[in-house]
């Protein structure tokens, strides 16, 4: 029992001051060569304001050739034979050649087919288009639409709800 009491001694003995003493300098040690790398490093604002000062220039010129190439005359393929013209001239030339050109008439307009009201509906159920008089549509034209109408149909719905006033 001798042995586990010396043994408790030596685990849990306090850490000589020396022990202590060295694990500070090592914090020490370690803050000053932090303080060393970090040091020379740039700091405050003058940083952020030449990198913006860079993205100015650059936009500037970026600006500058952009509005070159839409305002001069330059080759874009010499050996094909395309040329660039400024983005004015080009407008002009264009409103020029659509003026000389006649409008192409425009097709006929497709009306939709008259639909004839579902059977066995409610009187109360509305009756479909009607005109001002209230008179229904002409049953020739429902009764039997054109092929090309028919064709284009929709399929028909199904009915709506009767609804009670």
């Amino acid at each position: 029992m001798a042995d586990s009491e010396s043994l408790h001694r030596t685990a849990y003995s306090p850490a000589p001051f020396s022990t202590w003493l060295g694990i500070v300098c090592l914090f020490v040690v370690f803050g000053v060569i932090v303080l060393a790398v970090i040091g020379p490093s740039p700091r405050g604002s003058n940083y952020e304001q030449m990198r913006a000062q860079k993205r100015m220039e650059r936009l500037k010129t970026l600006r500058e050739e952009s509005q070159k190439d839409l305002t001069t005359y330059a080759w874009v393929d010499k050996n094909k034979g395309v040329a660039r013209i400024p983005i004015d001239r080009a407008m002009e030339l264009t409103v020029a050649e659509l003026a000389q050109k006649k409008p192409a008439p425009a097709g006929p307009i497709a009306t939709p087919a008259a639909q004839t009201p579902p059977t066995g509906a409610s009187p109360a159920a509305p009756a479909g288009p009607q005109g001002a008089t209230g008179a229904p549509p002409s049953s020739s034209a429902a009764a039997s639409p054109s092929p090309a109408a028919r064709q284009s149909q929709p399929a028909p719905a199904a009915p709506a709800p009767a609804t009670t006033p």
